[in-house]
Formats: structure tokens, sequence, C-alpha cells
């Protein structure tokens, strides 16, 4: 399949052919954006746009999530709770098992 997945208002703004994916597809084509935003936002760690790269990574984690039958409110209760049981990474810590 050529193309990719694109936020919803991209053909609208530029043009091009677009198709709904079904439900399958659509969760590979997250798991291949995710990486690709993913990599962009590491690609882009120094720049200026680093900041946009890290909202299309969110952006795309919330889409895995709804396809998980998640709410973005779901998803941070349980990342409150892993923070709760496991603490953050704010205290950097390496770890050398």
């Amino acid at each position: 399949m050529n193309g990719k997945l694109v936020r919803d208002r991209i053909p609208e703004l530029f043009g091009g052919q677009a198709t709904r994916l079904p439900d399958a597809a659509y969760v590979d084509a997250l798991r291949a954006k995710l990486s690709e935003e993913t990599g962009e936002y590491l690609a882009a760690f120094t720049a200026p746009g680093r900041h946009a790269e890290l909202a299309d990574v969110l952006e795309v984690l919330l889409a895995l999530a709804e396809q998980d039958g998640l709410t973005p409110a779901d998803l941070e209760r349980l990342r409150a709770v892993k923070t709760a049981e496991r603490g953050t990474f704010s205290a950097r810590l390496w770890w050398n098992p």
C-alpha cells in the first residue's frame, strides 16, 4: 500500500486522495506512525520544532489507546497508578542491575 496515515484534515489542506482504513489496517498504520513520529522527534531533539513532534507522538498514542478502548482519562489513570507504584523519571536514575 502506498501512502501513509495522516491527520484527518491533511487531504483537505493539501489535496490528494484518501481512503478510510479498516480496523486492522488502521492499527497497523498507527503502529507504523508511532515509529515514524518518534523517529522525527528524536531527529529534531535539539531543534525548535521538537515540541510539535512530541505532540504528534502524543496524538498517535491517544489514537492507539482509543483503539484499545481507553479514553485519555483512562490512560492518565493508568499512568498515575504506575507512577504511584514505580515513580517517574524525574530522578534521572540509570540502573545497573
